[in-house]
């Protein structure tokens, strides 16, 4: 099977902190920047399929991972492996290869 990127955006645009949500190929994906590094996941918690659209982005003062956290419950995820850190979610996040080509932001499809 060949991978195939898609387009998302603007390197430039996509600041420390920020957030890009597209659909790519079926799944909803949200493609942020956290301590310079860019992840992208599937825009949806593991514990209710709820989406992540308001979580907050931070960096785990024990670990150094980026972290995103579901606005309904709580749940912490790892950017960097996806993992459920902290109940009520157990399973990880799908998560998606990214990088720039050029200066502009591509997510590989699944």
């Amino acid at each position: 099977m060949t991978e195939r990127w898609v387009d998302v955006g603007s390197a430039a645009a996509l600041e420390d902190g920020g957030r890009i949500d597209e659909e790519v190929d079926g799944f909803y994906v949200a493609i942020v920047r956290v301590a310079g590094q860019l992840h992208a996941f599937e825009d949806r918690c593991t514990h209710d399929g709820g989406p992540l659209a308001e979580a907050e982005l931070c960096v785990d003062e024990q670990t150094g991972c980026g972290v995103v956290v579901c606005p309904r419950h709580g749940s912490r995820f790892c950017l960097a492996t996806g993992e459920a850190m902290t109940p009520p979610a157990y399973e990880p996040l799908r998560r998606f290869a990214v990088r720039v080509a050029g200066a502009r932001i591509e997510v590989c499809t699944p």
